[in-house]
């Protein structure tokens, strides 16, 4: 499980970052977002989609572990 950076970006849109695949994608969904739970499965512009445990929602920047989840067909 890699470490990700999730920040809003200029636009403030939510970006992933991964520095092990200098990955850096828009978040188009994100299972969890609200005040009391943030997180779950998160899916990104380029339809990768990664599993961050729930927590409290955060402030922004943050690095967590994510899980990458495996498509059908991959």
């Amino acid at each position: 499980m890699p470490n990700v950076m999730i920040r809003r970006n200029n636009e403030g849109q939510l970006t992933l970052y991964v520095a092990k695949r200098d990955l850096e994608e828009n978040i188009i969904s994100i299972e969890h977002d609200n005040e009391e739970t943030w997180g779950g499965e998160v899916t990104l512009a380029d339809g990768s989609s990664y599993y961050l445990e729930p927590i409290a929602t955060p402030r922004l920047p943050i690095t967590v572990r994510a899980k990458r989840m495996i498509s059908v067909g991959e």
